[in-house]
Formats: structure tokens, C-alpha cells, sequence
């Protein structure tokens, strides 16, 4: 019993033991065995199980406070040895450093976007459950169908996993009372909308219920952006009023700075304070739509329980009210999650360029690991030696770990530093994907996946190298030179690192050449005007100072007519929205699209109704854009509303009449109540983005559609120019119109191809970082190559080899491992371009021209990375390599 009591102990002990360093064991632990011992048997001679607690308690605290110091004094010697040689190999260490920070960099860049945008919680309290209601034509292919005043009390009233439900909808209109008139998008909600995103003021307070009721005084609270940089931040803002739609409108509050979705707003108001929200012609008809719905689940209710719940509702309707939603257009209603829908439109193309940057640190971390290598057998001997003096492979791991993690490290830090560098870029970027683009910083998620690919890859290319470090005790000891103990196996490692390398710049590189193909697809596209020397300025009127529509009609007329008297004006018009105008590509083609009727043609129930997009134009419209007349006329000022005529694009033709003239067909957008002629038919233009498909559309005159909010100016001269007087000329008719937005066509167009020519840039950044990597590691290895097999080189010379000969050796090794690579790089981006698909425009994942240009260019890259080392085999003196060894 008692001896297995000892065995128990001795065993207890020795496991204890093993906290030390393998160093301090080695060399203290016979000892302190012995010891402990003794004063085990001391304790069993004196008896007492109170000294053998005594004994265990002395023991472990010991050990645990020697255990932590042994192991930092190790670690303070290895970085301080570690730091040394890195100091010895600067150039080494300088390459290394960089290659790691420009990977670490980069993964670093676009992980911050993506943890911001995608990963991180929305900003609100349980914003996890708030969702976005919507309602959908199925049939008709629209996804997001505004809400009528009728619609959200019927959804409010009759949903069960809601716990409140709120309006949203914008609207332009102009501030006075600060100066100029200011032109401000008005966010108008329900008076409870803060309170279901619990989002509580700066200053001041939000909405009461009383200020949403009709007739209550009007008032308003403004965004932190807009306080901020209208009024200065100015704490007493709280209680000044302001005029706008013909009323005193009394400031109450000012918004923390939080982040506005769906999109950025300067005020918000009360939906009883909007005209047309509040008038009662708008209440009372349930197909006039304009608003959209947020809700908070209830909670543990699930977004599949909410969409059966909406589902339910929206059968309700459809049978209580078949005349607003006939079977034909497919109607249904769902939510989605806040998040998701704010995200959903980023995603694929942050996922692209993170999985390019991750592509870049892997090709960094091979490019880092066949350098280790090539320095390993430099130190085959050093290792030699100490191993002969009794270290152990484990502490030899230890530190080449050690002097690999401070490497990455160093990169790591250097890397953040790029990463905040190209913030802001970024940024920008991703505003055009997502309203949470605001939300993008470098904080503690951030900083956290910067150490953790420190350690991944310090790891990876250390671990690599350690594996290699136990060098042949004999025959590096034999050996003085430093090429010594390469072995096979270490040869073939760095082989497959190259062919790593290659394969995963191929695969970036094909990414990268199918953006730009996509990009200048984009740029070759005819976008149905001409953009050059026109200017565009969104004008927004003043509604409540005209009684009527002709009044309003009238104004208009004054207005162009006063343009087109400043010198430098070719023509001039006035339009809802302009051709690639952002306001009207972000709210996309939806926004302006809905159903119509064409006259004489029946609708099967089965059969969704036509769909088209609609824009109202001034006379001289498509003469001042360069919009061709394909058939008919234009509008004339003899269409002043009392016979309604209307004009379409070629798409509309040849989607509901490709076998007939639709010149003289009518056609309603009010199921019937009205019927409008089309007297013409223009060429397809490009409203909503280069890259999207022409819908579609007809135009109405001005005199018979809504309010206008873009003049359109083609001048003679640079047009930005003529900004300061076609402004003046505006307000020469109207003191209160608001003139912002001030953009030239030339200036849309590319502002609509921001986003794929950024990612296209990003993407060949990304590509031509992997590239210059993979080339410097074909080229480094084959240096490598050279200094080993010199003797060899030497040998082959002396015997009769030419030249040449030697230069087509050397170079032909790093080209069947490039070659190798290559085919490994077709296979892969053959399978994950076909990811990338929808971020393509008319090029196909697997395009020809594409792949064999990024062989040939991998090729030719490898072939002169490999020449300097090629020719300086060929420049060998069989004598002096002979000697040297």
C-alpha cells in the first residue's frame, strides 16, 4: 500500500515537473526529484497528514510561481537572440516584414469591412429582431412594393409576431429660415419609429403620439449630421422654427449619431406633417403606395413564423380587396431581416475581395516560408552545433517559433498601419454597397483577426521551417559552407511552395482580368444619349406656393425660358430624374416602374399585367440628351394636358408590340380612369446603370405628370462653367426653389461605374501584389538552386557544357514549376470564378482571352524572374567554383 502511495506521488510529482521548461528540467529536475523525495520520507517518519498537505501545498506553489519565470526568461532570451539575428539578416528580415505587412495589410483592409458591414450587430438595441416588411408582385418580378396608408394599418392591426410596426418613406422639399433655401431630404415616419429602434435623443426628445395626429402643430427632429454641419452643433437649436411646405415647423430634438437607415437624412417629421401623406385623398386610396414598413418581432418569434404570419395577411387582402390585388400579379408579403437587407446587395463583393486578400496572405506566407527555408541552410551549422551542446528539437522549435512570430509581428503592426491608411478609401467604397458603411472602423474585432493572423501565420511558415531545423548532426558539422544539409525532401517543399504560389496568383489574377473584361464591357456600352457638355442640378420648387398644376406648368416654362437665354445654353429641359442619376440608380428600377393597361388587350388571370417605368419630361427633353426619334413625334406645346399623349422606348415596343405599330395605341396607368395616346417611340436608354438591362419605359409630358426635380442643360461650353448662372436663372423665376445636386452627364457615367472599377482595382491591386510575391519566390529559389549546385554547375562546365545549356537548365526548373502552378491555378479558377458570376458583365466565368492571358503573363513573369540567376549559372568559372568547395 504504501509503496503504491510512493508510486503515486513520484508520478504526481513528475507530471508537475513538466510545467518547467524542457531546459530547466533537463537540468534541475534529477534534483529537485531527489529533494522532494527526502522530504516526502521526512513527512512519513514524523507522520501526520497535516505535513503531508504541508509538503504538496510547498511543492505546488513552488513549482507554479518557478514555472511562469523560467518560461519568460526563456522567452525574453529567445526574442532578444531572435532580434539578433534578424538584425544579421536584415535584408531578410526587411523582405519578410514587408511581404507579411502588405498580406496582413490587406486581410486586415477588407476584414474591417466586412466585420462592420456583415458580422457586426446592427447598432440598436435586439437589433436582431427588426425586420423589413415588404410586399411583392411575384408574377410581375416586383420584389418591394410600397406600402399605402391603408396597407400599414391592416399589417399594423392584424399581424400576431410584431410588437410594433412603424412607416418610413423620403421626400424632398426646402428649409427656410437659415439663410439660402436649403433643399433637404425629409424623412417622414411614424411617431413611434424611434421608439421601436430605441433610439433616444441628443438633445430635446423624439415623436409623441400627438404630434402624428392631423391638425397637430408641425414639427420636426434633426439628424446629428445635418445639426452638425448646418447649425454648428448648437445646443440651443432646440426650439427655433423653421418654414417649410407654407408652415412653422418647431425643432424638438436632435438624433445621436447613429446610423440612418435606410439612407441618410437631414430631418424627419411626423407622417400628419407631410401634405401628401397627410391629405385625405392619399388615406383614403389603398393602391396609392409610397411608404415602407419596419417591424420588432415579438420575442423567440422567428423570421419564418413573422413570414407566415405576413403571408396569412396578404391572402386576407387579396380575397377582402381583389380589385387592388388580382391574381395575376402574384401578390404575397414576407419580412427579412434589417441586417440582411441592408447587407444583402455588399455581400458578394466583399466576399470576393476577401477571399482575394486571403489568397494574397497565403501567397505571402509561402513567399516568407521559402525564405525561412533558404535562410535555414545558411544555419544548418549553428543549429548543428547547438544541438550538439544537448538542445533539444523541441527547444529548437521554440525558437525558430519565437523568431517567426516577432517577424509576424512586425508585419502584423506594419500592416495595421497600411490597413488605416486605406480607411477611408475603403470607406467610400463600400457607401455605394450598403448604408453601413458609416459604421467601418478598426477596433477591438479588428485588431484582434490582425494578431490572430500574426500568430496563423507565423505558425504556418514557422512550423514549415522548424521542421526542417534538425539538421544532420555529422554532416553539418563536416561541412563548412552554407549550403550544407539541403536536403531532397527540404528541395521538394520549396518547390511545391513555389507551385503554391503560382497557382494561387492565377487564380487572382483571372479574378482581377474578368473585372477589368466586365469593366470595359461597361465603358463600351452605348448608353442611348450623349453625355458630353450637358449639365444636370436637381430643382426643387416650392409646392405650396403653386395652387395648381398649371401654375406650377407655367413656372417651369418661365424657368427654361430663362436658361435658355444664358449665353453658352444649346438647350434646356426639366424631368422627374436624368439618366444615370445615383439618387435614382440607388432607389433602383422598382422605384419608378408599376403596371398598366393597354387599351383593347385583355389580361388572362394567369397572366402577369405589362410593367413599365415612367418619366416626365419638358418639351426638348431628348434633344438637350441626344435621345434619338426612332418613329412618331416629339411632345409639343400643343400637349398641354387636355388630349394626354405619351412616348415609349424601343424596349417597350418590341416587348408588348414586336409584330404591330404601337403609334396611336393608348395606354393607362390608373387602371382606366385615364387613357394617354403614344405619339412616339425614342431609343433605349440607360437609366439605372450601364450595366442593367433596359426596361420598359414611357414618358409623359410635364403638364400631366408630377412635380419636376432635375433641369437638364446642354451647353456650348464646359458646362460646370454655366453652374452659378443657370442657378441664378432659376432663382430669377423662383426665389424659393432649391438648386443642389449640381453634376455633369460625363460625371453620372462614371460615377455609376464606381463601384465594379473600384473592385476591379482592388481585385488587380490584390493580383499584382501576388504576382511580384510569386515572381520574387521563383526567382529567390532559383538563386537558391544556383549557390547549392554550384559545384555541380562547375563540374558540368569543365566536362563540355556550354553556356547555354546551363541557362536552359536552370531556367527550364523554375518553369515546369511554374508551368505546374499554372494548371493547378486553371483548375481552381475555373471552379471559384464561377462564384464571382453576378459581379460579371457579358464575360463568362471561364472566358478564353482571360485565361490564356493570365498564363502567358504568369509565364513571362516567371521566365524573367529566372533569368538573372539563369545567367549567372552560365557565368560560372568551373575553376573557381571548383576551389571554392
Amino acid at each position: 500500500m504504501k509503496e503504491r502511495q510512493l508510486s503515486r506521488s513520484h508520478k504526481l510529482f513528475r507530471l508537475l515537473v513538466r510545467a518547467l521548461p524542457f531546459d530547466f528540467q533537463m537540468n534541475y529536475g534529477g534534483e529537485m526529484e531527489g529533494v522532494f523525495d527526502a522530504q516526502r520520507r521526512e513527512v512519513e517518519e514524523t507522520g501526520g497528514h497535516l505535513g503531508f498537505l504541508r509538503l504538496w501545498a510547498e511543492t505546488l506553489a513552488g513549482i507554479f510561481t518557478t514555472a511562469p519565470r523560467e518560461h519568460w526568461e526563456i522567452l525574453k532570451n529567445d526574442c532578444f537572440y531572435a532580434l539578433r539575428m534578424m538584425g544579421k539578416n536584415a535584408g531578410f528580415t526587411a523582405i519578410a516584414v514587408l511581404t507579411l505587412a502588405l498580406g496582413i495589410g490587406a486581410n486586415t483592409a477588407i476584414f474591417s469591412v466586412v466585420h462592420s458591414v456583415l458580422l457586426r450587430p446592427l447598432p440598436y438595441p435586439k437589433g436582431q429582431e427588426l425586420v423589413f416588411v415588404r410586399q411583392s408582385a411575384q408574377k410581375e418580378g416586383i420584389n418591394d412594393i410600397a406600402f399605402s396608408a391603408h396597407e400599414i394599418e391592416d399589417f399594423r392591426e392584424q399581424n400576431k409576431t410584431l410588437s410594433g410596426l412603424v412607416e418610413y418613406h423620403t421626400m424632398s422639399f426646402i428649409l427656410f429660415g437659415h439663410g439660402e433655401p436649403d433643399r433637404v431630404r425629409v424623412a417622414v415616419v411614424s411617431a413611434n419609429y424611434f421608439d421601436l429602434f430605441q433610439v433616444k435623443p441628443e438633445l430635446g426628445r423624439t415623436f409623441l403620439t400627438d404630434d402624428d395626429k392631423i391638425g397637430a402643430p408641425p414639427v420636426l427632429v434633426l439628424s446629428y449630421e445635418y445639426w452638425a454641419s448646418k447649425f454648428g452643433s448648437d445646443p440651443a437649436i432646440v426650439g427655433k422654427t423653421f418654414e417649410m411646405n407654407d408652415k412653422v415647423h418647431t425643432v424638438v430634438g436632435v438624433l445621436p449619431p447613429v446610423p440612418q437607415y435606410p439612407v441618410e437624412s437631414d430631418v424627419y417629421m411626423p407622417s400628419s406633417a407631410c401634405p401628401t401623406r397627410s391629405s385625405k385623398k392619399f388615406i383614403d386610396n389603398r393602391d396609392a403606395r409610397m411608404m415602407e414598413a419596419f417591424g420588432r418581432l415579438k420575442p423567440n418569434v422567428s423570421a419564418s413564423q413573422a413570414n407566415a404570419d405576413f403571408a396569412t395577411i396578404a391572402a386576407r387582402l387579396k380575397s377582402e380587396y381583389p380589385k387592388s390585388y388580382p391574381d395575376n400579379i402574384g401578390y404575397t408579403a414576407a419580412a427579412s431581416s434589417l441586417q440582411s437587407e441592408l447587407t444583402q446587395g455588399a455581400r458578394p463583393t466583399l466576399f470576393v475581395l476577401l477571399a482575394a486578400a486571403g489568397f494574397v496572405l497565403l501567397i505571402a506566407c509561402a513567399n516568407v516560408a521559402n525564405l525561412t527555408l533558404a535562410r535555414m541552410s545558411r544555419r544548418e551549422r549553428e543549429l548543428a552545433v547547438r544541438t550538439a551542446l544537448g538542445a533539444g528539437r523541441s527547444r529548437l522549435l521554440r525558437q525558430l517559433l519565437t523568431e517567426s512570430f516577432i517577424l509576424a509581428l512586425a508585419g502584423a503592426a506594419l500592416g495595421l498601419l497600411v490597413a488605416s491608411s486605406s480607411l477611408t478609401l475603403f470607406t467610400d467604397f463600400a457607401a455605394r454597397l450598403t448604408p453601413r458603411a458609416h459604421e467601418i472602423r478598426i477596433d477591438g474585432g479588428v485588431l484582434l483577426f490582425t494578431l490572430f493572423a500574426a500568430l496563423g501565420t507565423s505558425t504556418l511558415f514557422g512550423t514549415i521551417s522548424a521542421l526542417f531545423s534538425r539538421a544532420n548532426l555529422t554532416s553539418s558539422l563536416k561541412e563548412g559552407n552554407s549550403g550544407a544539409g539541403a536536403g531532397q525532401l527540404k528541395n521538394r517543399v520549396r518547390s511545391a511552395l513555389i507551385v503554391s504560389q503560382v497557382a494561387f496568383s492565377f487564380m487572382l489574377l483571372t479574378g482581377a482580368g474578368l473585372m477589368l473584361r466586365s469593366l470595359i464591357k461597361m465603358l463600351q456600352v452605348d448608353p442611348g444619349f450623349v453625355p458630353q457638355r450637358v449639365l444636370a442640378m436637381r430643382t426643387t420648387f416650392s409646392f405650396s406656393k403653386y395652387k395648381s398644376n398649371a401654375e406650377l406648368v407655367t413656372a417651369i416654362k418661365k424657368v427654361l425660358d430663362r436658361v435658355q437665354a444664358v449665353p453658352g445654353v444649346a438647350s434646356a429641359a426639366i424631368a422627374s430624374t436624368y439618366p444615370l442619376e445615383p439618387e435614382a440608380i440607388s432607389a433602383g428600377p422598382a422605384a419608378f416602374s408599376g403596371p398598366f393597361m393597354i387599351e383593347g388587350r385583355q389580361v388572362a388571370s394567369a397572366e402577369a399585367p405589362p410593367v413599365g417605368g415612367q418619366v416626365t419630361v419638358s418639351n426638348g427633353y431628348f434633344r438637350t440628351l441626344g435621345i434619338p426619334l426612332k418613329e412618331g413625334r416629339e411632345f409639343a406645346d400643343t400637349d398641354d394636358g387636355k388630349f394626354q399623349v405619351a412616348m415609349i422606348n424601343e424596349a417597350m415596343k418590341r416587348q408588348y408590340w414586336p409584330s404591330e405599330n404601337p403609334i396611336g395605341k393608348r395606354v393607362s396607368g390608373d387602371n382606366g380612369a385615364t387613357w394617354a395616346t403614344i405619339v412616339g417611340i425614342v431609343g433605349d436608354v440607360r437609366e439605372f446603370g450601364l450595366d442593367q438591362k433596359v426596361a420598359p419605359e414611357f414618358y409623359i409630358p410635364q403638364s400631366e405628370g408630377p412635380g419636376p426635380s432635375a433641369l437638364i442643360v446642354r451647353t456650348t461650353a464646359e458646362p460646370r462653367a454655366l453652374a452659378l448662372a443657370l442657378s441664378q436663372a432659376v432663382h430669377d423665376v423662383d426665389s424659393q426653389a432649391a438648386v443642389t445636386h449640381v453634376l455633369t452627364l460625363e460625371e453620372a457615367r462614371s460615377e455609376s461605374l464606381a463601384s465594379p472599377r473600384v473592385t476591379a482595382s482592388l481585385l488587380t491591386l490584390f493580383a499584382g501584389l501576388a504576382l511580384l510575391i510569386a515572381a520574387a519566390g521563383i526567382g529567390g529559389i532559383m538563386a537558391l538552386t544556383v549557390s547549392q549546385r554550384t559545384r555541380e554547375i562547375g563540374i558540368r562546365m569543365a566536362l563540355g557544357a556550354k553556356p547555354a545549356n546551363v541557362m536552359r537548365m536552370v531556367l527550364g526548373q523554375g518553369m515546369v514549376l511554374t508551368f505546374v502552378g499554372v494548371g493547378i491555378g486553371v483548375a481552381g479558377a475555373l471552379t471559384l470564378t464561377r462564384l464571382a458570376k453576378t459581379l460579371l458583365f457579358e464575360v463568362a466565368p471561364d472566358d478564353p482571352f482571360t485565361f490564356v492571358s493570365v498564363a502567358i503573363t504568369l509565364i513571362v513573369a516567371a521566365a524573367v524572374a529566372g533569368f538573372l540567376p539563369a545567367r549567372r549559372a552560365a557565368s560560372i568559372d568551373p575553376i573557381v567554383a571548383l576551389r571554392s568547395e
